[in-house]
């Protein structure tokens, strides 16, 4: 929808709240560029602040409907008269004000108004795992010797060769592909018998055109496709429903495509009550709120090893904990920083277990630290997290061992 406003400077509240309640109408309901001028001499868009009570009931209202005001320059004056407002950013593209027309003290602005938006393709390869041979790749982990090939290693050339190795195997047995695009892609309640159909009603309606059929079979026609389809998006979304546990990935996809706007982060206010617009503070921002809801839970050192060094049976037990773990994971994340998916890594929970342990007791782990038997003092040398620091994986691991022993 495009469309054009005018607001004098002197128009009454009942007005602008009139204009407030379509403005909200309109943004939710379809793609939206609005323009002209709005006279709000006194606000700045740099920093979204405004002196006069109608001028930041104007602002509330475009922060609500999480629209964009695209002009950052003046247009009569020192002040930004004339406004540019969309609900998708990437709508409105190539803007510039510059120049005015005949006697206008307003500048001109010009702009490109991209009809569906620009369209980014990512060009990001991603495993596609219906093609996987998982079967393969077992095989091939658990052919490798790793208490022999870890021996000798420090953690962390034993976790580099623990990583390099699944990451090469992964590369062998699980192709990759690209995204698939939006456009051009069948919805999946579309099956062969529903295309046939839909071909079947389609030449119906060429029949009874050429009054090779009546109007009532093909009617019939008609309306035994649409059952078929409305049955077929029925059960599709009860199976995306009941298999959300599964699969969340694909029932949240499929209720975002559903929406007809996309969600996007409103203004922020700092500590210190500036408004922060900027895409790199606001993300800075959240992130050091959220950190604050999670604290530390300690439990003490757990019994890794005595003031001796005897080790015996501790692989077992690590070995099993590294499967308890692995097989919490959820399979529908992506990948972290090591490039190891949860998925691959609950496929192959029998066969790197083995090599996690090891990389855990094995002498070369944890010679450099000496826990007692009882647990309650702390260690009696350096960090055992001190060479793999750099590492998310694996320190996380161990910390959960260490939180559950």
């Amino acid at each position: 929808m495009l469309a054009v406003y005018y607001r004098p400077p002197n128009q009454v509240e009942e007005v602008d709240e009139a204009f407030f309640k379509q403005l909200t109408k309109s943004s939710k309901a379809q793609d939206l560029v609005v323009m002209g001028d709005f006279n709000y001499p006194d606000i700045c868009w740099e920093n979204n602040t405004a002196g006069h009570r109608l001028s930041n009931m104007f602002l509330d209202c475009i922060a609500d409907n999480f629209l964009f005001q695209k002009v950052d320059k003046a247009t009569r004056g020192e002040a930004v008269l004339d406004l540019i407002l969309t609900n998708r950013e990437e709508l409105v593209e190539n803007l510039k004000v510059e120049g005015s027309l005949g006697e206008s003290d307003h500048e001109i602005i010009e702009f490109t108004i991209l009809r569906k938006g620009r369209r980014e393709y990512s060009k990001i390869e991603t495993m596609d795992f219906r093609k996987a041979d998982f079967g393969k790749l077992r095989e091939l982990i658990g052919k490798v010797p790793w208490e022999s090939r870890l021996r000798g290693k420090t953690t962390e050339e034993s976790w580099q060769y623990f990583k390099g190795t699944l990451l090469r195997v992964q590369k062998q047995t699980i192709p990759l592909g690209k995204k698939d695009r939006k456009c051009g892609k069948r919805p999946p309640w579309l099956n062969h018998e529903i295309l046939q159909d839909l071909k079947n009603k389609k030449e119906s309606y060429k029949k009874w055109k050429l009054g090779q059929i009546t109007k009532d079979e093909y009617r019939q026609t008609t309306r035994e496709c649409r059952g078929k389809i409305r049955k077929a998006k029925a059960q599709n979304e009860l199976k995306l429903a009941t298999g959300i546990k599964g699969n969340k990935k694909t029932f949240y996809q499929y209720i975002r495509s559903k929406r007809k706007t996309k969600d996007r982060v409103g203004l922020l206010l700092s500590e210190e009550g500036e408004t922060v617009t900027g895409n790199l503070e606001m993300a800075e921002m959240l992130n050091d709120f959220f950190v604050l809801v999670f604290t530390e839970k300690s439990e003490g050192m757990p019994n890794i090893v005595n003031a001796n060094g005897n080790g015996e049976g501790l692989e077992d037990k690590i070995k099993e904990q590294v499967k308890n773990h692995l097989d919490k994971l959820d399979a529908c994340k992506s990948p972290g920083p090591d490039e190891m998916h949860p998925r691959i890594l609950k496929e192959l929970i029998e066969e790197v277990s083995e090599p996690l342990a090891i990389i855990f007791v094995y002498e070369n782990s944890y010679n450099c630290l000496s826990w007692p038997l009882d647990g309650t003092k702390e260690p009696t040398s350096r960090n055992l997290f001190s060479d793999i620091h750099v590492k998310i994986y694996i320190p996380c691991t161990i910390w959960l061992l260490r939180s559950s022993s």
